[in-house]
């Protein structure tokens, strides 16, 4: 069976879009992850004591060591992942940080799994894996640095065309 010329045209022209713009995805990814990051560990790092209060009632252990390690990965790693500077590897205790808080603060509420899956730290989680497996993209320091560093970056999409 063979598609329609207008459909062949349409389908090609879309094709040739998306191969293009295979760097927006994850750049558009890391900076709102990285934003929404960077605000919420601030938060927390200038709120220690309620951070702290919060995980003492959440039953998580070492309270304090805890908090300050949760709300240094938040601040820290959303810095990282808007610059796209070691992006998978500040990917992964961001994605512990989020399977922690499902853990101990949303686990007892659910009722099923569209609840699960319906959870903002879940949609997170699964942000973070996709960039600690996709990598960062063409538009970041990841990419920069291996280019100066000549090593391969694991990268499969071009870089942005102007």
């Amino acid at each position: 069976m063979t598609l329609p010329p207008l459909v062949t045209r349409l389908r090609r022209l879309m094709l040739t879009i998306a191969k293009k713009l295979t760097w927006l995805p994850p750049l558009v990814a890391r900076v709102a992850l990285g934003a929404v990051f960077i605000e919420t560990g601030w938060g927390k790092l200038h709120d220690l004591p309620g951070t702290t209060e919060n995980f003492v009632g959440w039953h998580i252990p070492l309270p304090h060591f805890n908090a300050v390690l949760a709300s240094g990965t938040e601040f820290f790693g959303g810095c990282l992942l808007v610059a796209g500077l070691f992006t998978r590897l500040a990917a992964v205790p961001l994605m512990i940080t989020m399977a922690v808080a499902i853990a101990a603060a949303k686990w007892a509420k659910l009722e099923g799994l569209t609840d699960f899956f319906g959870l903002d730290e879940f949609a997170y989680l699964m942000l973070f894996l996709w960039l600690a497996v996709a990598g960062p993209g063409a538009v970041s320091l990841d990419r920069l640095l291996a280019r100066w560093l000549k090593v391969d970056d694991g990268r499969s999409e071009p870089t942005p065309q102007s």
